[in-house]
């Protein structure tokens, strides 16, 4: 969207290629209906503390379909939006699948359409783990339409997608349990995120099964774990990892390099082996968030119509997860910082919010910063708690600027918020 769009803008002839819904996997099965997805699950939370400040609430009650239907007409109205940002930029919209048959050459429909240059920003997809009864479960693709909501789930991972899965369906009444073969939630973010939500988690009352994978499903959705025991379940959801979409697209016919993963190989400029066709986005697998993807797109548009070659700067990339309680990053993890610069200062702080101090919440905030013992300069910052994405994007352009640990300290804090915590953080916790 983006590249077409800004490639239009700058002069370029453009024509876009797409078989289903315009937007990709963020708009349509991806960020934009999760996260109206975690609004509704976040209510019941929200009608708990209304009690605190007084409020008699009735106990509420979830309207699935209701759910579903404003969901998707959200969803028709920004496909809409997208169509006309398009149609008003002169990009030619061709509806079908495309195949790639040389360094210029299209086939959409059985018609061949040559091109100078040629993008492949086909994303990603749901993988399900090779055993037996996979066919039985469901990714979360099938979870924006269930038809109605189960009793029970089995969600499967410990990435991203997973906890904020398992946040969404115990958040709307589901009786729901979160298996992952690790240790710890999160591999790759920092450390004590992970260990921090699963605690958080678990308070909300999701069964948190670490070092447990399944290896058969069973009419019935009777899971055999590895270790011999079994559970029924209503619904069993595999969030364990998604592919890059490259299969059957003819890229390694026309010369395309292609990763183990199926992932587009690229240099800084987005361009692939042949130098005709470029990839962005999930199909690269770089960094697989759709603001990088987009920023992506911009960038290949300057490079290639804008006169100016601009490679993408991946680092320092704030991002959210928005399970619940919510995580906000960016920078630098403790143990990759540790890993890079040697010595490092943390500082960490760990507290029940002031909306909780009159309450029964024991929900309590997290927040840490990594700094370079030697320049002081701050090279990560994390947050677990309520709209954590919302606060990280500031905190990201301090990081951005290259700030330091002085420059937090003499900023004020805005009094009482949970945001100033992230200034006013002076002793060392190692």
């Amino acid at each position: 969207m983006r590249a077409s769009r800004v490639s239009a803008s700058l002069g370029a002839r453009v024509a876009i290629a797409e078989s289903g819904r315009l937007g990709g996997t963020c708009v349509n099965v991806g960020c934009i209906p999760k996260k109206l997805f975690s609004y509704a699950a976040h209510f019941r939370d929200e009608v708990k503390d209304a009690a605190d400040f007084g409020w008699s609430v009735a106990e509420p009650v979830l309207d699935w379909g209701k759910l579903l239907e404003n969901k998707e007409r959200e969803i028709t109205r920004l496909n809409g939006v997208y169509e006309r940002i398009l149609v008003n930029a002169g990009v030619e919209i061709l509806r079908g699948k495309a195949f790639i048959r040389g360094g210029n050459e299209v086939e959409i429909n059985g018609k061949s359409v040559t091109a100078r240059h040629i993008l492949v920003a086909t994303g990603s997809w749901p993988q399900l783990p090779d055993i037996p009864g996979k066919e039985l479960a469901i990714t979360s693709n099938e979870a924006f339409f269930l038809e109605k909501l189960p009793p029970s789930v089995l969600v499967v991972g410990g990435g991203y997608i997973a906890v904020e899965f398992a946040s969404i369906f115990n958040g709307l009444g589901v009786k729901t349990t979160l298996a992952y073969r690790g240790a710890q939630l999160l591999r790759g973010f920092d450390d004590d995120l992970g260990k921090r939500l699963g605690e958080e988690m678990a308070r909300k009352g999701v069964s948190l099964l670490l070092r447990k994978n399944p290896v058969k499903i069973e009419k019935g959705l009777k899971v055999t774990f590895e270790d011999k025991s079994i559970q029924e379940f209503d619904l069993v959801m595999f969030a364990t990892g998604r592919r890059p979409n490259t299969a059957g697209l003819g890229l390694e016919a026309a010369g395309v390099k292609l990763g183990a993963d199926g992932a587009v190989v690229v240099d800084a400029y987005s361009q692939s082996s042949v130098a005709s066709i470029h990839a962005i986005g999930d199909v690269t697998d770089r960094l697989n968030l759709t603001p990088v993807a987009t920023a992506e797109g911009m960038a290949l548009s300057k490079t290639l119509f804008g006169g100016q070659p601009t490679p993408v700067d991946h680092e320092n990339v704030p991002t959210a997860v928005f399970a619940n309680p919510n995580i906000g990053t960016v920078g630098l993890t403790e143990a990759k910082a540790r890993e890079r610069h040697g010595k490092v200062d943390i500082y960490k702080t760990a507290f029940r919010s002031l909306k909780h101090t009159i309450g029964q919440s024991e929900e309590r905030i997290f927040m840490k910063l990594v700094v370079d013992a030697a320049s002081q300069r701050v090279l990560g910052a994390h947050m677990l708690g309520p709209d954590a994405g919302e606060l990280i994007q500031g905190i990201a352009i301090a990081l951005k600027m290259g700030a330091t640990k002085a420059q937090f300290d003499a900023t004020i804090g805005i009094h009482p918020t949970a945001a100033e915590e992230f200034v006013t953080m002076r002793e060392k916790s190692a």
